[in-house]
């Protein structure tokens, strides 16, 4: 196991401690990267609400992050680090004295502060596999309070019931706030901070193209994006017309530099109705419902939702077409561009994305895992709770009827007629005719002498034949099909799919595509479920 190259910190003796008949709260930063509607600040700075009150912001710098053991590429560490330099700022401005910096494992960091006098607040937001683990340790054993306010339904047997109603209606509150004059925003001098930590791990990033990260960027963006809106609609396909034409605000939305809600209501107050607005904002009600589909069952991560469809594609585990696909050495042209491009720059837009993620499972026919932690480790955006649930949901492992399974051929001819996003990434094949950039290996032989490109040479033929290996996993996916949709009628599996239309929903596809004949399905609710189709 890699040693830590710095002692945990403060130190038990650099902690000061709570006088009787004070109050002292540790504002735990994790990726709530902002003062402006944040309830756990808010939350943290009530109660007493005098000058008594003890406020310390602390973000600590875990060594699991680090290192080979680190699930994040360098590149988002960086853009984390920038988000921390901005927070620190944000707390200057309002009279503060900045951000406390603490490094070692979280727990023993906030130990010393709990026996200290100090309570301590953290968001209460769903996490990967480590941080579900750390939580769990957190609450069990120094009582953390973790607080809710992101839109997101807890503690509730059924938190799917009426769920976009109550999801608009958070949307639409009036944002939290706190005010700083009335507590004393405190600060320990730990030695500790970004750059540091970035030299003593050795933390350089490759990519390049990554954003700045930090809050000040994100309004920014923000702002830009409302005044472009109306274009969106045309930009979100295209590798190539997605760069600049979305928002680029997911991994600022990642980090909590902007809440969703206040993202949701600039777009409101300052957008033009029309589609873009309107395709805009169903896009923050995705945020909020796969955020809370890994909320009602973190085993999103882990494992597949159905259990029928735990381990498909493992047998035919292959490290050589991983690798190749890792690498963007398919055969396939938008597949291997949007994997150097991932690997480059830290970003895809969806539409591309998927397209990887099918290739990789339907035809490849690749454990999930593997590859939804590849694009976890590269996305400057990667956020558990999105790119787990929506590989598991792209793969087909959740039991619903329907597989969604992109052609790679079809996207070059739909997304890059042109060849330009093929070409600036596979430099390969800059010299054959666009026309044949979908299917290279039928580029008649006469073509690839007089253009210079050989197929098999400079770049590689298809490493599987796509047809034949495309019609395999439909006739494998398809022997289990119907089993998989019986099991959506067990309550429990219903609950932790967490699917749109509730337990009643699930229970409804089970009737409809199981193997199971005659079965009844009943709601939760004793009536109609609110869903987000139209989203």
């Amino acid at each position: 196991m890699q040693q830590p190259p710095l002692p945990t910190r403060p130190t038990r003796d650099a902690v000061p401690s709570i006088d009787e008949g004070s109050a002292g709260a540790v504002v735990w930063h994790r990726t709530d990267l902002r003062i402006a509607d944040n309830p756990v600040l808010a939350a943290a700075a009530g109660g007493r609400g005098d000058a008594d009150r003890r406020l310390l912001p602390l973000f600590v710098f875990d060594p699991a992050f680090y290192g080979d053991g680190g699930t994040a590429c360098d590149a988002r560490i960086e853009f984390l680090h920038d988000c921390l330099r901005d927070l620190d700022r944000q707390y200057r401005d309002v009279g503060g004295v900045g951000l406390t910096y603490a490094h070692g494992d979280p727990i023993a960091v906030l130990e010393r502060l709990v026996d200290a006098g100090w309570d301590v607040y953290a968001q209460g937001a769903p996490s990967g596999r480590y941080g579900t683990n750390r939580d769990g340790r957190a609450r069990e054993s120094l009582d953390v309070n973790f607080v809710g306010g992101d839109g997101l339904v807890r503690d509730e047997p059924y938190p799917r019931r009426e769920w976009s109603d109550r999801v608009e209606a958070w949307l639409t509150d009036d944002p939290v706030d706190w005010d700083p004059r009335q507590v004393r925003l405190d600060r320990i001098d730990t030695g500790v901070d970004p750059g540091r930590i970035a030299d003593a791990y050795a933390v350089a990033s490759e990519k390049t193209d990554v954003p700045a990260g930090g809050r000040s960027v994100a309004r920014d963006r923000l702002e830009s994006f409302v005044s472009r809106l109306g274009a969106y609609p045309g930009n979100i396909s295209s590798p190539v017309d997605a760069r600049e034409g979305t928002s680029g605000l997911s991994p600022y939305l990642r980090f909590g530099c902007l809440s969703v809600r206040e993202v949701y209501q600039r777009v409101e107050e300052g957008a033009p109705d029309g589609r873009g607005k309107s395709m805009f904002i169903s896009r923050l009600y995705w945020n909020r419902h796969y955020r809370q589909k890994l909320l009602d069952w973190p085993g999103w991560v882990d494992r597949a939702v159905n259990p029928v469809m735990r381990g498909f594609n493992r047998d035919r585990h292959d490290p050589e077409l991983v690798a190749a696909w890792k690498a963007g050495e398919t055969g396939f042209p938008m597949v291997d561009a949007s994997m150097r491009c991932l690997r480059e720059t830290g970003w895809l837009n969806f539409r591309t994305r998927a397209m990887c993620a099918s290739l990789y499972f339907h035809v490849l026919q690749q454990p999930w895992r593997i590859g939804a932690d590849h694009f976890y480790e590269h996305l400057i955006d990667g956020d558990a709770a999105i790119n787990y649930t929506q590989w598991q949901s792209q793969c087909g492992l959740v039991g619903r009827p329907g597989l969604r399974l992109y052609n790679p051929a079809k996207g070059v001819r739909d997304l890059d007629p042109d060849g330009e996003f093929v070409t600036r990434w596979v430099p390969e094949l800059a010299d054959l005719p666009a026309r044949h950039l979908p299917r290279p290996e039928k580029t008649p032989l006469a073509v690839q002498d007089d253009c210079g490109v050989r197929i098999g040479e400079e770049y590689p033929y298809p490493v599987v034949d796509y047809e034949g290996a495309r019609q395999e996993f439909r006739d494998r996916y398809g022997e289990v099909g119907g089993d998989a949709a019986d099991r959506l009628a067990d309550e429990t599996v219903a609950r932790r799919a967490s699917l749109s239309g509730g337990v009643s929903g699930a229970k409804a596809i089970a009737a409809e595509h199981g193997n199971e004949p005659d079965r009844t399905t009943t709601s939760e609710s004793g009536g109609s479920q609110t869903g987000l189709d139209e989203f």
